[in-house]
Order: structure tokens, then sequence, then C-alpha cells
């Protein structure tokens, strides 16, 4: 076997290297944090082939840098991709597959905390997701801003969610935990959309959650953005569901409603929210992903002044869903683990197949 080069991409954090040279301080390793993503920007896909030609094994942020037949095909020495989580749709695994490059993730379930089953642990995104909630409807961002400027209070008031209605925007394993939270910590009541929902389906995911029957109700799409006070997108990106939350549907909401999105950004008309927000038709944005990632710096959601001359509030986090410390080191520990085995020539764990990747192209 050739001496190992290893590329670490997208580890903003710089986390990952430790975890790969407690395996073999003789693999040489190369972090590149600043993304580059050819769906986005002219010419990155020459600078990644520029970048990662001399590579046989590279470390991925799952759905960062998108991993296509054009660019992978451009990668010869190419024989080993380690990713996060247990799918990743921006990477072409039937290409290469055909190359002969083998993709493996993660599978850190066992490293999550013990729960009670009556009071289960949420999980990383659904913490942040309820985060941003409370951060925009408290004037968190804002506020804080304000006092270290040296401002007192701000123009408007908090807006009240205890009591309200959430609208999930998709009922699965995240969106339950979201709506459990709403339940039993706001006593919010809980309406659900998704296209294949039903209330039978509703009922399972509420049991599941240690709730009751109908505690999470089935709705038409038209409802859960006319009724919810809180719409929270939880659904799965797809080209079937890219864009499934339109003009009409943002349009619909309540002018005191706010919009939170933790999933992923193509599956809302960023146009369409950009307008709303700008034209002060909902009361307040709070967002962890975008169509672009990462955002441009002249982005209309980094330049424009929220929160005046009518606009909505708006909060801005980084993709951050995923990231707590726990997690990321455990995702690298595991990737280092599996490049352990490839070291020694031993069978690999969590290997990703295509049929484990949607058809959804970053």
């Amino acid at each position: 076997m050739p001496p190992i080069k290893l590329a670490i991409l997208d580890d903003y954090q710089g986390i990952a290297q430790q975890h790969f040279q407690a395996i073999d301080p003789s693999i040489e390793i190369t972090s590149f944090p600043e993304t580059l993503h050819p769906s986005h920007n002219d010419g990155d896909l020459e600078k990644l082939v520029e970048r990662l030609k001399d590579f046989n094994v590279i470390s991925t942020m799952r759905e960062r840098t998108p991993f296509q037949a054009p660019l992978l095909r451009q990668l010869p020495d190419l024989r080993l991709i380690l990713t996060t989580g247990l799918r990743n749709a921006a990477l072409d695994v039937k290409t290469c597959s055909e190359l002969g490059i083998q993709v493996c993730g993660t599978d850190a379930r066992h490293n999550l905390p013990k729960s009670n089953p009556k009071y289960p642990v949420p999980d990383s995104t659904t913490t942040h997701c309820w985060a941003l909630i409370l951060a925009l409807s408290r004037h968190i961002a804002r506020d804080d801003r304000l006092i270290k400027e040296g401002a007192w209070q701000g123009p408007t008031l908090s807006t009240r969610i205890q009591g309200r209605v959430l609208g999930l925007a998709g009922l699965g394993r995240l969106g339950a935990s979201v709506g459990r939270i709403a339940i039993q910590a706001w006593g919010m009541q809980v309406i659900c959309w998704s296209t294949n929902l039903t209330q039978e389906k509703a009922d399972e995911q509420a049991n599941g959650s240690g709730l009751d029957p109908g505690d999470f109700k089935a709705v038409s799409k038209d409802q859960l953005f006319s009724d919810a006070d809180v719409v929270s997108v939880q659904l799965v990106l797809s080209e079937r569901s890219k864009g499934i939350i339109g003009r009409e549907d943002l349009q619909r909401m309540k002018k005191t409603a706010l919009f939170v999105n933790t999933s992923r950004g193509p599956l809302v008309d960023e146009s369409a929210l950009l307008e709303v927000c700008e034209k002060g038709i909902i009361a307040g944005a709070a967002l962890d992903v975008y169509v672009q990632e990462p955002l441009a710096k002249d982005s209309k959601w980094r330049t424009t002044k929220w929160g005046t001359d009518g606009r909505a509030e708006v909060v801005l986090a980084p993709h951050m869903g995923y990231g707590e410390i726990e997690s990321m080191t455990n995702w690298y520990k595991e990737n280092a683990e599996n490049l352990g085995r490839y070291v020694r020539g031993e069978e690999l764990t969590a290997k990703l197949s295509a049929d484990a990747n949607n058809a959804y192209k970053a």
C-alpha cells in the first residue's frame, strides 16, 4: 500500500487531525477548512481537482463539499472517502463504486447519552431548533447586540410561544422530537403536515414519543401555514422535496408568525422567504441552513438590516444543528478507526451504498 495522504475537508473547528494522527503518525495529513462548491461558484471544480488530485483518502463533512462524477473522475489516486453519518446526499456513491472508491460513514448511536424512555434525551438538531425558536421569539441576539452597543431595550417586545400553535412541516424522528418538547415544555398545540402524512401515522409518532393519540394533529399544507404561530421545517431533502415550501405557503402565514428551518435550505423557495421577511409579511425567521453554504459575504441574509423599517426579525446560524463537540469527536474518532482498518487491510464498517443515498444532487 502506498503512503497514506489524507485530506480533511470542512473541519472548521480543527478537531479532526488529532484523531487521525493517533491512528498512525506516519499518515500525511492536510486540512482544508475552506469549503469549495462547484454548484455555487464557477471555477470551484477546477480548484477542487487541483486541491485533491494527490490524495488517496479524503475525510469530508456530510453534505458540505459535493463529490459528483465530474470531480471523482479527475481524482485517479482516490481510494477511500470518510464521511459523517450513514448517508450523504452530496456523494455520488454509485460513481465511487464504479471507480473502486470505498465510502464509509459513521454510526455513533451507541455514543448517545442513555435516557429514560419516558423522558428521552433530545438530539443535537432538536436542541438547536429550540434554541433558534427561543432566540427569535425573545429577541436574544438583537438585545445582546443592543446592550453591547450601549443601548438598553429594543423597539419591540417578545413574541409568546407558550400555549400557541407549532406547525411541523415533516413528522419524522426530528419533527416528533421537536413536537414533543413543544407540548411538554410549552403547552403548545402541534399540527403537522407532509406529503404522505395521515392521522394514523401522526398517532404512531405521538405514541413513540410518549404522548397520546391526537397530540400530533395531521392537517393540510394550507392549514399548517395558515394556523401555525411557529412553523418549523423538519423534512428530508430529495429531488421531490426540493422547493416544496413556496411563495404561496409563506404568504399564507400570520403576520405574527415565526418561520424556522434547521433541515435543509433548498426545501424552501429562498427568494420567496427573503421577500416575506423584507416586506414584514411574517414577524421573523430563524435559519440554520441555506441554499448556498457557506453564505456568500454579499448575501442579503448577511447584509440586510433586519428588524428595521418594517422588516422581519432574522436570526442566522452557520449550519450548526449537528455541531456538538461530543458528536463531532465521536464521528472523527470512528472515521479514524476506519482509516486504521483500511491501513491494516481489514474490513471497513458503516459502508455507504448507492441505495442508501437519495437522488438529490447538492
